[in-house]
């Protein structure tokens, strides 16, 4: 079983690109973050292209903002829509949706991004992700297969981003968000691609401003924690930077991990291999920071 997981940011502006990337890499499930769309506009959307392709749809989506989604052909039971306890700001939003898929109950995430340390949304991020542990805590310990595939919002280590220097004082990387991920990941999920590639540079997202892309200037902040019954069955996790490129793509590229058979092979970490260009000598700024053109 083919799993993917893509922050697609907005999923109908990425429909040109995401119905040719189905027939592509051929995912059996795929969890979305950041459709964009109330749940009958993505039906109306997609929902012919995506049955003529065999998919069946969970979703829970808003109409501007937020929204996820479960396209599985692998099975699709017992849909939820959001997670137990989950606070608000002020009210819950769009930001998960579970389902078993294929035995393994599967969870598309989008993990607020908590925009300021210490902010009122920061807050809320680490109180939202304690609602996630929650949740999945009960599955887990209960020896089920589990995936919490998604946008996390935190790169879980400073290997995971360019240069922590251009960090501090920005979200993703601070500690108390590192901790959240860490008590999520005590309820029994490994990260499967660090796992399988622990020492090699690895990004998901890449900020579209200031050529970031084009100098491999990343994080790895979209994520498929596994318990150890799906882990255990992994042969292959990769990111699929091809889907990154070219035109009008996502700032974030998909995430493919196969369970039992690896149809492409173990093929390495980054599919494929980076073209970046040469590092460029003296360090390096996000483009949000003070100063940055």
């Amino acid at each position: 079983m083919r799993v993917a997981t893509w922050n697609v940011n907005s999923v109908r502006q990425r429909m040109p690109r995401l119905l040719p990337w189905l027939d592509q890499r051929k995912p059996d499930v795929v969890c979305l973050q950041e459709t964009k769309l109330a749940d009958d506009a993505f039906r109306a959307l997609l929902g012919d292209e995506l049955a003529g392709r065999g998919y069946e749809m969970a979703l829970h989506g808003e109409a501007r903002w937020n929204g996820v989604a479960i396209l599985s052909r692998a099975g699709l039971e017992d849909v939820v829509a959001g997670i137990a306890g989950e606070p608000g700001f002020p009210q819950p939003e769009a930001r998960a949706v579970s389902a078993t898929c294929g035995g393994v109950r599967v969870y598309s995430v989008y993990v607020p991004n908590g925009r300021q340390p210490d902010s009122p949304h920061y807050r809320y991020k680490l109180a939202w992700l304690e609602a996630l542990r929650v949740e999945v805590s009960a599955h887990s310990s209960a020896g089920q297969g589990v995936l919490v595939c998604g946008d996390m919002n935190i790169a879980p280590a400073d290997a995971d981003v360019f240069d922590p220097g251009a960090f501090v004082g920005q979200t993703h990387v601070t500690a108390p968000e590192r901790a959240a991920l860490t008590r999520l990941q005590a309820a029994g999920l490994r990260d499967v691609v660090r796992d399988r590639w622990p020492d090699k540079r690895i990004f998901t997202y890449w900020d579209y401003r200031a050529g970031m892309f084009h100098q491999d200037l990343g994080m790895r902040i979209d994520l498929v924690l596994a318990s150890d019954p799906a882990a255990n069955r992994v042969r292959a996790a990769w990111v699929d930077r091809e889907a990154r490129k070219g035109t009008g793509p996502s700032d974030h590229a998909p995430v493919i991990v196969d369970l039992d058979d690896a149809p492409d092979g173990d093929i390495g970490p980054v599919v494929p291999p980076p073209s970046a260009r040469p590092a460029r000598r003296g360090p390096a700024r996000l483009p949000q920071a003070p100063g940055a053109q």
